[in-house]
């Protein structure tokens, strides 16, 4: 099971700005503001955790990559057709 890095099951009170169209349709629908914004807040925070972590390493990839172009798979062996 992956761990959630994120969520630490506390709620907290924060004060957001939304469009009043945006919320009166949300409503209209029966959604929950909260469980949107949380899960889109996720969502964008797992994002950039990737991007930040792709660029942090983008050497050791392009490395791997080379190496790997050069010298083949080396568990091709392995591998069952």
């Amino acid at each position: 099971m992956k761990h959630d890095l994120v969520a630490t099951g506390k709620r907290k009170s924060v004060n957001v700005s939304l469009d009043t169209g945006v919320v009166a349709a949300a409503r209209e629908a029966g959604l929950n503001l909260s469980k949107i914004s949380e899960q889109a807040i996720k969502h964008a925070t797992k994002t950039e955790h990737e991007r930040r972590w792709k660029e942090e390493n983008r050497e050791a990839i392009a490395s791997w990559n080379r190496w790997y172009e050069k010298n083949g798979d080396p568990l091709a062996h392995l591998r069952s057709l």
